[in-house]
């Protein structure tokens, strides 16, 4: 039967890439229709001309449109996709700047950042998953929004629509491990525990060799696994465990906020200069018919993007400075789109697949409530989803985990009561934050609702 896949938040600049793997996956999910919805109309159509672009080049069937209600781009949906970034980028930026002022790193998962986003973020998420509840109940949610493990945590919890978290950076972690041992993919095995934007990796066994302490003491390895250069060595040999990047506003916040405030911007401004460049070039391009070449732009602002990641906090330089690499990020060994239409595909299939996604905790993790979501390596197939066991949490990581998994909880229920007190309890619980008396001005100066 054909599927029909629906992308809510479908304006953002994933979606052409999303439509590039739905595409190019056409047959193996029998996807027949990508529908776009987003609050701002035209940046929705000029994302699905890019997507038709790429359909076109690329070759196949898979029709692609806009629809003018959430109603309209659900109805009838196998899947539906949820990037949504309420306030827009602009609000991101506010966000890490009052971050910033207050003492902390401007990140929009984590910190005081992280908190807003999460705060404006989850009324929608709900309601979007009630909607999808009530207009095709059989689809999965395949959620992109960050904070992806908080935001699957709050549908799961206040909805019955089925739904998986997706991110990117564990399965970028594990594409880094095995190039930097010159090995393929299906030669490396991870174990992997903990929650979103806040992982590790246990254990490395290549071609059926545990090979982990031999990463651990090589520093050129090591070096090879992050964007920028993100942990000292030494550091990662004393926890005994690799960390995925965004531990980095846990294990150096210090160095993040002196690097903003050096270079005098945060990450979300970047964004937002780069957006608006690219925004005026494909309005030029597509004035013109010139589809490829707007294509083409999206292709240097994606490799422009990707060359500049985390390279701000980590060490203090400007986006700009740096060379972005020149390839087809489509075509690109990780990525969201990548993850997404490996989840989806294992969903409709009669095999099996191992994905990391962020899912329900059931027995994997003892220290873990069954119904809260962590983020673990699980078999996917037939519709379900299961977590594989990993066993108690290391001694060095228990602590910060449990204490993130309290602050999640403490934020959705924050959110449904609509308390102040208990938001500004969640920034007490939240490692990150761990004081009483900031929330107050944090809660003055960020956008939080």
């Amino acid at each position: 039967m054909p599927r029909k896949i629906a992308f809510l938040g479908g304006g953002g600049v994933r979606t052409p890439l999303v439509a590039f793997g739905i595409n190019e996956s056409a047959t193996s999910l029998q996807a027949e229709e990508l529908v776009l919805y987003d609050l701002d109309p035209e940046r929705a159509q000029m994302t699905a001309r890019l997507s038709r672009e790429v359909v076109r080049r690329d070759g196949g069937s898979l029709r692609i449109r806009v629809a003018a209600t959430p109603e309209e781009a659900i109805d009838g949906a196998s899947f539906v996709l949820n990037s949504v970034r309420v306030g827009g980028t602009g609000t991101r930026a506010h966000d890490e700047r009052a971050a910033i002022a207050c003492g902390y790193p401007g990140q929009e998962t984590t910190g005081p950042g992280g908190i807003a986003m999460g705060q404006r973020t989850i009324p929608i998420a709900i309601a979007q998953a009630r909607l999808v509840e009530r207009v095709a109940p059989q689809a999965w949610i395949v959620n992109f929004t960050n904070p992806a493990g908080l935001i699957t945590q709050a549908i799961m919890q206040n909805s019955n629509a089925k739904v998986v978290g997706i991110c990117d950076t564990p399965t970028e972690m594990l594409h880094r491990i095995a190039i930097a041992l010159d090995a393929t993919q299906d030669e490396v095995v991870c174990d992997y525990i903990g929650l979103n934007h806040l992982g590790w990796v246990r254990r490395v066994m290549l071609r059926g060799e545990d090979v982990t302490h031999r990463i651990l003491n090589d520093d050129a390895i090591l070096l090879q696994l992050y964007s920028a250069p993100l942990f000292e060595p030494d550091l990662i040999r004393a926890l005994g465990l690799i960390p995925t990047e965004y531990l980095f506003f846990y294990y150096s916040r210090t160095r993040a906020l002196e690097n903003q405030r050096r270079q005098g911007a945060t990450r979300g401004e970047q964004i937002g200069q780069m957006n608006e460049a690219l925004a005026e070039k494909l309005l030029k391009l597509h004035a013109g018919g010139d589809d490829a070449g707007a294509l083409q732009a999206y292709i240097d602002y994606l490799n422009l993007r990707s060359g500049s990641y985390m390279k701000l906090e980590g060490q203090g330089s400007s986006a700009f400075d740096d060379d972005a690499p020149q390839e087809d990020p489509f075509r690109a060994a990780s990525g969201y789109h990548r993850i997404a239409l490996q989840v989806m595909n294992a969903l409709v299939s009669d095999d099996t697949s191992r994905i990391i996604v962020n899912t329900r905790n059931a027995d994997t993790i003892p220290e873990i409530a069954a119904d809260d979501v962590i983020e673990a390596m699980s078999v996917v197939g037939k519709g379900l989803i299961s977590p594989l066991p990993v066993g108690p949490l290391p001694e060095a990581v228990r602590g910060l985990v449990l204490a993130v998994k309290a602050y999640e909880r403490t934020a959705i229920d924050a959110v449904i009561s609509g308390s102040e007190r208990e938001l500004r309890k969640a920034m007490l619980l939240y490692p990150a934050i761990g004081e009483w008396d900031p929330s107050a001005t944090l809660l003055k100066t960020l956008k939080w609702k």
